[in-house]
């Protein structure tokens, strides 16, 4: 879609930007921000650290699993239609979290309601960015605001959350988020939705429940491998063959000429299997730092929440530097190039976070943070405009779906990996930390090596016939 020009464009592009970016911002500030609270809210909920994080992971894995049916949904139930429900769910949960008098209301709250509301208004916030604007560097940059916010709202999580925390409580943080809610679902009343609903589409109900089951059975198992490595095996196994069952109904119902959950369709190009890969690995990284660095400046070095937020600024820092800028860099820069040098420098970063590990005093982290947020700020943005520009209009429901759902499954299995490896006592802490940095490091060069197989200057897919783009 080609720019509008003059100061009522600039107004009409803010305003159509401005809930996308705040619904992402709420999102991944709700992955991030317990992370700092570890201590405070297992002791008021009268729990332990390994049950919050459970919390923490759970509500990721929610998010990770329904990403895909719900995104699906799009396409029945109309893109603003889903945003706003989605909304209404993850306002609901937050309160619910904030009132919560044990663990399990708060799973209930956070963990199930939160990321099912996540689950289903992310996915027409991709759909829209996508729908509406189509030029490089116009879609590029409105990517780059929305994924800005949602590294900023990650970075942000443990700083804010931290301060709120400190200052009133911990159940004011999700009052937080409830009332960024009010506030989002307020602007999206100037939303208008590009393409008409389809109801009368057909719907997989078996395989949306095979997809989100396969998910949810194979990360439990990563969670169970610190206590039963055999149960850990026979429930990722389980969950592997139901996702192999997902994929055989799906071959099934094409060559049945019948619209299964996903195409397969959507693995076939290369250059967004690539994006996938290396958007899951971008938020593992993010979210398996953030738990790693804040578990172990709690637990092992006793800060509170308030200190330990303050040490994030410089991940915030270094994602808004870099991904703010996302317009100007893809215009001058191929996104492979991008992408390749976020992963060496947040690598870089991660190395320096394992070398401080037993130096004294809570700021030798920041060098190491800020590196980790100028890698991850620098690709987010190509990694996602490579995936939803790959595909026509008519197929953003499905990649939408796939592609935040790949995203936050990334994000679980950071939070899973360093919660399993991460030994939180006074014995064995520092080979707790560096037990927990080495997969990661691991994952920023595999990374590395994903991202330099991708085309050296990837055209984007630019739509032929623009939309009115007026809320």
């Amino acid at each position: 879609m080609s720019a509008q020009t003059g100061s009522r464009g600039q107004t009409s592009t803010v305003w159509l930007l401005l809930p996308l970016a705040l619904a992402q911002f709420i999102c991944s500030f709700a992955g991030s921000n317990m992370n700092v609270m570890l201590t405070d809210m297992s002791e008021d909920l009268d729990t332990t650290v390994q049950g919050i994080q459970l919390s923490i992971t759970l509500f990721l894995l929610v998010m990770a699993a329904l990403m895909i049916p719900f995104g699906k949904l799009t396409d029945q139930l109309g893109r603003k239609t889903c945003l706003v429900l989605g909304l209404a769910v993850y306002g609901v949960g937050a309160i619910v979290s904030a009132v919560s008098p044990g663990l399990g209301v708060l799973i209930v709250g956070n963990s199930i309601l939160e990321g099912a509301g996540t689950a289903l208004l992310i996915p027409p916030v991709y759909i829209l960015v996508t729908m509406y604007w189509s030029g490089v560097a116009e879609r590029a940059r409105a990517f780059g605001m929305v994924s800005a916010a949602g590294g900023i709202g990650a970075a942000t999580g443990p700083l804010i959350g931290g301060w709120i925390a400190a200052t009133f409580s911990w159940r004011w943080a999700f009052g937080f988020q409830a009332l960024i809610i009010v506030i989002i679902l307020i602007l999206t009343i100037r939303l208008k939705d590009p393409r008409p609903r389809e109801p009368q589409r057909p719907y997989d109900v078996v395989g949306a429940v095979l997809s989100a089951l396969g998910l949810i059975v194979f990360v439990i198992g990563i969670l169970a491998s610190d206590d039963n490595l055999l149960l850990a095996i026979g429930l990722m196994a389980l969950g592997a063959g139901v996702i192999a069952v997902f994929f055989l109904w799906v071959r099934r119902l094409e060559r049945r000429g019948r619209e299964p959950l996903l195409s397969t369709s959507m693995f076939k190009n290369r250059v967004s299997n690539l994006g996938l890969i290396t958007q899951n690995f971008q938020w593992l990284l993010l979210l398996g730092t953030s738990m790693l660095v804040a578990s172990y400046l709690q637990v092992v070095r006793n800060y509170n929440a308030i200190e330990t937020g303050v040490i994030f600024s410089a991940a915030t820092v270094g994602i808004l530097i870099t991904s703010l800028g996302a317009g100007p860099l893809v215009r001058r820069f191929a996104q492979r190039s991008l992408i390749m040098v976020g992963f060496a420098i947040a690598g870089t970063g991660l190395l320096l976070l394992l070398i401080v590990s037993e130096v004294p005093g809570a700021w030798a982290f920041a060098p190491g943070l800020f590196a980790v947020g100028v890698g991850l700020g620098l690709m987010l943005t190509p990694s996602v405009n490579l995936v939803q520009s790959a595909f026509p209009e008519e197929l953003q429901g499905d990649i939408s779906g796939l592609s935040r759902s790949i995203s936050n499954l990334g994000s679980s299995f950071g939070t899973a990996i360093v919660g399993t490896l991460l030994v939180l006592n006074a014995t064995a802490s520092a080979n707790g930390y560096v037990s927990a940095m080495v997969p990661l490091l691991a994952i920023a060069a595999i990374g590395l090596v994903a991202a330099a197989f991708l085309p050296s200057a990837q055209k984007l897919t630019v739509r032929p016939e623009p939309v009115a783009r007026e809320p």
